[in-house]
């Protein structure tokens, strides 16, 4: 038995939930064990009331995502047996005749804290390693073991949805003023005398033992969904849902449902639609893609698959920053934020001093919002010093130089400092797309040498792409990757080449996208098609952001490095930054303006004079093809990388795509997306793309060969 069953001289009853291995999870363990114990109370004389409590660190972590991501439609009626049969167990325990309380001394959440809701009372660890929620619908699933049900009539519909839609995730101070929980306790000592305080304070009330959705006269608060306050609210909530998703997410729209469901029956049957809702949602590839990659490969990754194993951890104590623009005081900003000093140096102290403000700006955004306080701030602040000084370098175990796009201007930077560097140090290039191998040329110890490819803006970005020169050791690997983590970045690890993995695999979206609008295909459908498939933005749109001016000149450097063809033929994009950017000045939104032109109300509209440069009245390509012609070229360049080796996981090239370069949430990552749609069907599509569009959509070697395993598989 893993959960410990202990009854003291007052007749309450403890469960210590302490299951095998690391961690407590809604698996056939804990099916059979909680079923146990749920006999052994409903038979239980003199019971007069129950603590649930946990034995680890975390109280309970949820579902056992193995088990979901194993369900296939030949087993959804064995699942959805054992769904029920589990929600049965905890409706027995809810309904016990006594007091129960949750002592939740770590993170619940998904699973968890359903368990929690089942107890008549929950008391929580004020403390920041306690985390409360239901995150299911991050992962493409819905919270199905009575989470989207009892949240929804515990607090009400308008109070649960943001729990419920966005998968937030609160602190215990945050669930007590929500009403997710009732009480906090300084110290988790106490949590298990104060749960056993709160039921002898409560032994003669009899509602005290009755979750509040089955006492009589129960109104669910703000409104049932006769209210028409609550139908216009769900009606909102709808449509803003159907907005943000764009009908390729189906979790969301099935827990809007269940909870619609739960503002007009009774608990038992509500749970019941639920528990179909859950079973449709475990066998959709949106939810084998996004457990995969956000549960299964995100922990992977950030687990140090891809750092050297052999070498001892990395701390970085004084970080050198070498220009301090965009990037530069992004980076500086995030690394004071961890804790560490930073040397921000730019060519004057003015600039400098400029690059410092960027942090102080963000500081006082926190402050004003109560994040932080005037002390805090100040101290951050003391850690960033601006300076124009190369003698400010001395010391510094890590410098990251993040100055504009140049390999003459990278050389001779890193000539003239690499000397300020601590014995060992490391010296790191934010580079978007050169080369590292050759970067590493102007080193005069180019195993010290890795590329640090950070994306803007530095304090929102999540992701960090850390690129291996031909050089670089596994210690200045390991440092990078350290670094990240120390900033609270994920880090994925890449081999050199040429835009590396995001950069080269993003400009065939923006590739794609031109060639679109140069065979006369309306700019606005293009774009919108974009946005059709996940993207976050269109490929037009997304080009005046990061500036049709910049990739000019970066291809300039490249054409000079004698690497402009090495991933591809650039010709069309070519040929409209030079209409664009040379003939006609549209550089860009920073440039005043590129496919779109931008109004002072911060509105935008398409340029008009692109539709006499390109529409054609009578181009009509099929939809279907546009959105794939899209998708496509950006998962067809992700397998090139792993089958060349510029990627070294599938995993970092999931994790990449998503968190670097906005894919689609719903392909779980580039290469995830073809384990669902099919190998074999994938083949077939290339083929009719490349029949029709051109041989950049010829399949890769690596889907042909992971094809045929598949197809030799089942057989």
């Amino acid at each position: 038995m893993t959960m410990h069953y202990e009854k003291d001289a007052d007749g309450i009853v403890t469960v210590t939930m302490d299951m095998t291995g690391p961690v407590n999870a809604m698996n056939a363990e804990f099916r059979e064990d909680f079923g146990a114990v749920v006999d052994k109370l409903e038979a239980e004389e003199g019971l007069t009331g129950v603590v649930v409590a946990s034995a680890k660190k975390v109280f309970f972590a949820g579902g056992d995502l193995n088990d979901l991501v194993a369900v296939t439609p030949d087993r959804l009626e064995e699942f959805m047996d054992g769904l029920v049969s589990t929600k049965g167990t905890m409706r027995r325990f809810e309904k016990l005749p006594v007091p129960t309380v949750a002592a939740i001394n770590g993170a619940a959440l998904g699973g968890g804290f359903e368990l929690c809701l089942v107890c008549n009372h929950r008391i929580a660890w004020n403390h920041k390693s306690v985390q409360l929620g239901l995150p299911e619908v991050t992962l493409g699933l819905l919270p199905g073991g009575g989470g989207v049900v009892r949240l929804t009539k515990l607090l009400g519909f308008e109070k649960a949805a943001p729990y419920l839609l966005e998968g937030k995730r609160v602190a215990p101070v945050q669930a007590l003023d929500a009403g997710m929980i009732h009480e906090l306790v300084a110290d988790k000592d106490n949590l298990v005398t104060k749960a056993k305080a709160w039921i002898k304070d409560n032994k003669d009330n009899p509602d005290a033992a009755v979750q509040p959705f089955d006492q009589k006269g129960y109104k669910i608060p703000g409104g049932g969904i006769t209210s028409p306050k609550i139908v216009q609210a769900v009606t909102g909530a709808t449509a803003m849902l159907t907005q943000k998703t764009r009908g390729l997410l189906p979790a969301p729209a099935k827990i809007l449902d269940v909870a619609a469901q739960a503002l007009r029956l009774d608990l038992d049957t509500a749970l019941m639609v639920e528990s179909r809702a859950l079973a449709a949602l475990t066998v959709t590839p949106e939810a084998k893609n996004m457990i995969s990659t956000f549960f299964f490969g995100l922990n992977k990754v950030n687990g140090g698959a891809s750092r050297p194993k052999d070498v001892p951890a990395q701390k970085t104590e004084k970080l050198g920053v070498l220009g301090a623009g965009m990037m530069g005081q992004g980076i500086a900003y995030v690394s004071a934020m961890a804790g560490i000093e930073v040397i921000l140096k730019d060519i004057s102290m003015e600039a400098a001093e400029k690059g410092k403000a960027y942090s102080e700006k963000l500081l006082d955004k926190r402050v004003e919002r109560g994040r932080l306080t005037v002390e805090g701030r100040d101290e951050i602040l003391a850690r960033i010093k601006p300076t124009a000084s190369d003698d400010d370098l001395a010391g510094c175990d890590l410098i990251i130089e993040a100055v504009f796009e140049n390999i003459e201007l990278k050389h001779k930077i890193t000539a003239q400092l690499e000397g300020q560097l601590c014995e060992g140090g490391i010296w790191g290039s934010n580079t978007s797309t050169l080369p590292i191998t050759q970067l590493a040329e102007g080193s005069g110890k180019p195993e010290n040498f890795v590329g640090i490819h950070f994306f803007s803006p530095v304090d929102k970005m999540p992701l960090v792409e850390i690129i291996v020169g031909e050089k670089t050791s596994d210690v200045a690997l390991a440092k990078a990757f350290d670094y990240t983590q120390q900033i609270k970045k994920t880090p994925i690890v890449v081999n050199d080449s040429l835009g590396f993995f995001t950069s080269r695999t993003f400009g065939t979206y923006l590739d794609e996208g031109v060639r679109l609008l140069s065979e006369g295909v309306h700019p606005v459908l293009v774009d919108n098609m974009g946005k059709g498939i996940g993207m976050p933005v269109g490929p037009l749109a997304v080009f005046d952001e990061v500036s049709m001016e910049l990739s000019r000149k970066a291809q300039e450097t490249w054409k000079e490095m004698g690497v402009v063809d090495k991933w591809g033929d650039g010709t069309i994009m070519r040929q409209v930054i030079d209409t664009m950017v040379v003939e006609h000045g549209r550089g860009g939104r920073h440039h005043g303006g590129g496919f779109y032109e931008y109004r002072e109300d911060g509105s935008k509209a398409i340029w008009p004079p692109l539709f006499d440069l390109y529409y054609k009245s009578d181009v009509c390509l099929p939809e279907s093809d546009i959105k794939d012609r899209l998708l496509f070229r950006q998962v067809i360049e992700a397998l090139k990388c792993r089958e060349t080796g510029v990627l070294r996981s599938d995993e970092d090239g999931n994790i990449g795509s998503i968190m670097g370069i906005g894919a689609p949430v719903w392909t779980g990552g580039l290469i995830q997306f073809v384990e669902t749609y099919g190998y074999e069907r994938f083949v077939a599509r290339c083929r009719a793309l490349e029949a029709a569009y051109g041989e950049r959509f010829a399949t890769p070697q690596i889907a042909l060969d992971r094809a045929a395993e598949h197809a030799q598989q089942a057989a």
